[in-house]
């Protein structure tokens, strides 16, 4: 292919993803845009994942099996050091693109000031049977830090990055992470370079009930910590004080759930009357049941 149509990685990391696998294959089958390969990273699967990509006759189709079973972001770094294009993007076993969505994406690159292109994208029920648009606000484009730390809104699935600025970052995916890698990559890849936010939905984010579970509740919020306490040399006090309030408000939403009352009430107690506390009165007097319902959808999507 010539230059005008680079070749896109596409890293598919899988450990025991047979349920979806055949589906979110086929929806990068389907892409108009042609010139891509898959590195299909597999982290030690037991399941029949590896029988079901090799049964594709397809020469765009590269496997892996992983030397030892790892976390997932030392898997995405591993994958992406087997990558050959120029651009790199994400897709796991259980998601799936729209048909456009590199068609649309890839000419954005022609400036070369432009390093990462993001979509809206469709949160979905495991079924499909429902599925609710992430966010309706105009997604940021340009030199977006300041944005990302207002209102981060970027999901991986959605994401092309230019490989040369992948690539001048020191520390690639964060491996401690297990929940906020790609939040920390891309606040550091919008250091080096542009984004550009198309704000239709390009992908498909399925969800699978675990959302809101404790363990994934308890780790996002102890690395939002982490990450915070590393990075205050480079926020203002404005920027700590919205980070702050990310972590609290999902602490508050863990311990609501969890039913630990007394812990929601010390953070009420211990918040300035505004925004924040109406937000978190009105889930604190909202049945859990009806809660769970009502945040279906809620998720920093990785």
């Amino acid at each position: 292919m010539t230059k005008k149509n680079p070749l896109v990685s596409i890293i598919m990391n899988c450990f025991n993803g047979e349920k979806y696998l055949p589906e979110a294959l086929q929806s990068v089958l389907d892409q108009r845009y042609i010139n891509w390969e898959i590195i299909f990273w597999d982290n030690q699967s037991t399941d029949s994942s590896a029988k079901i990509f090799k049964s594709y006759n397809e020469k765009r189709f590269i496997y892996f099996y992983a030397m030892e079973h790892t976390s997932l972001y030392k898997a995405r770094n591993l994958a992406i050091e087997k990558s050959n294009g120029d651009f790199i993007s994400f897709l796991d076993v259980d998601d799936m693109w729209e048909k456009d969505k590199l068609e649309i994406q890839m000419p954005y690159f022609d400036s070369l000031e432009v390093g990462v292109v993001f979509s809206n994208v469709w949160l979905v029920k495991r079924d499909f049977r429902k599925k609710k648009i992430y966010t309706n606000k105009k997604l940021p484009s340009g030199n977006i830090f300041n944005e990302l730390i207002d209102n981060y809104n970027v999901g991986i699935l959605t994401t092309v990055i230019r490989k040369k600025f992948f690539l001048q970052i020191k520390k690639k995916f964060d491996e401690r992470f297990s929940i906020i890698g790609d939040f920390d990559l891309f606040l550091r890849l919008s250091k080096l370079c542009r984004f550009v936010g198309i704000q239709k939905p390009l992908a498909f984010y399925r969800l699978h009930g675990k959302n809101l579970s404790t363990l994934n509740q308890e780790k996002e919020i102890k690395e939002y910590e982490i990450w915070l306490d590393e990075n205050k040399l480079i926020l203002d006090y404005s920027q700590i004080k919205k980070i702050q309030k990310k972590v609290n408000y999902s602490k508050f939403l863990h311990f609501k759930i969890e039913g630990k009352y007394k812990e929601c009430i010390n953070i009420l107690l211990n918040s300035k009357i505004g925004l924040f506390n109406i937000k978190n009165l009105f889930l604190f007097f909202t049945p859990i049941i009806l809660l769970k319902k009502l945040m279906w959808f809620y998720n920093d999507f990785k």
